[in-house]
């Protein structure tokens, strides 16, 4: 299959209606530039990015790539106005939104020229980015890493139920790393997928070494939902996930759980490679990842999985 057209396609201009999540310490211009060039939609994940970083990824991204790139920009960073002001500044024609309320900023960044696409984890919240004015939505399902949803609402039944809710394309998101899930979340009513876990273990993307291979080697149940009460987040299991897991069962509140968080975690555990006092941000779909591999080569993969799961959708293998 070697022309592929929706609204998505089109609102991008990509070849594949595929879309590289914007992760945290894990997305900058490398993997960015690789998956656009694959002919996926790259995203530069500014969440853990300072203003000037921001803005170097950028120049870097447009340098190695002139296929089209959006940037995640995280509502509740605390200097959002100076993010929002160098993707101005850049001309960045994408910007997928996240963890805060679209009407604040969609306005202006459509008036500024940008597509704006915003991630939800509920119908209800997908009417609210639909009345803001966003383009599209990512309805990202409880198996997603990192930030998520606090209703636990599974891919499976927070697809059709957003489809049903909204007008604008719907980009699904929470489990899927193969071209089956794709083809599957399609069916469902999506017009693309958002990608996560499986682009964390790419050659290019900037997560640690050390959190790559500990992904790969994760199981079934080797993940949970967090911090419900501060952010809800997906963990991998190590020391400090137990730590927050005791702490919760003895009844902690949100001060002493963001105590417990501290500053840098993140970054300790996917950026720094501290597998046992570091947050690991990971979704459930690592339990089928196996290899790390070029971001390219994983986006070649789950495209030709997804054309061989329309040609024969019966097969299991």
């Amino acid at each position: 299959m070697s022309e592929f057209s929706n609204r998505i396609t089109t609102l991008f201009r990509i070849r594949y209606p595929l879309i590289q999540a914007g992760m945290i310490w894990a997305s900058g211009w490398r993997l960015a530039s690789a998956v656009s060039n694959a002919g996926g939609l790259g995203i530069i994940g500014a969440g853990s990015m300072y203003p000037d970083v921001l803005q170097e990824h950028l120049r870097l991204c447009r340098a190695a790539t002139d296929k089209p790139f959006g940037v995640n920009l995280p509502l509740l960073y605390p200097d959002i106005d100076k993010h929002v002001q160098i993707l101005r500044e850049e001309g960045v024609k994408i910007v997928f939104t996240s963890a805060g309320n679209p009407k604040t900023w969609t306005s202006l960044l459509k008036e500024s020229g940008m597509t704006v696409v915003h991630v939800v984890s509920s119908s209800k919240f997908a009417r609210k980015a639909e009345e803001a004015g966003c383009d599209a939505v990512v309805a990202e399902g409880f198996e997603a890493g990192g930030h998520n949803g606090r209703e636990e609402t599974t891919t499976l039944v927070l697809i059709p139920a957003v489809c049903r809710a909204v007008k604008i394309p719907v980009i699904a998101a929470g489990g899927i790393a193969t071209g089956r899930q794709m083809l599957a979340a399609m069916v469902l009513g999506a017009e693309g997928v958002q990608v996560g876990s499986r682009f964390v273990a790419s050659e290019e993307a900037s997560s640690h070494l050390a959190f790559k291979q500990k992904i790969i080697s994760a199981g079934e149940g080797d993940t949970a939902l967090m911090l419900k009460q501060v952010t809800p987040v997906r963990l991998l299991q190590n020391e400090f996930s137990r730590q927050v897991k005791e702490a919760e069962l003895k009844g902690a509140g949100p001060e002493e759980l963001k105590t417990l968080l501290g500053r840098g975690r993140a970054k300790k555990g996917m950026f720094e490679g501290d597998m046992e006092q570091g947050e690991l941000e990971i979704g459930q779909v690592s339990c089928l990842l196996d290899s790390i591999l070029p971001a390219g080569k994983i986006v070649e993969i789950l495209w030709q999985e997804f054309t061989d799961g329309l040609q024969n959708p019966l097969k299991l293998s």
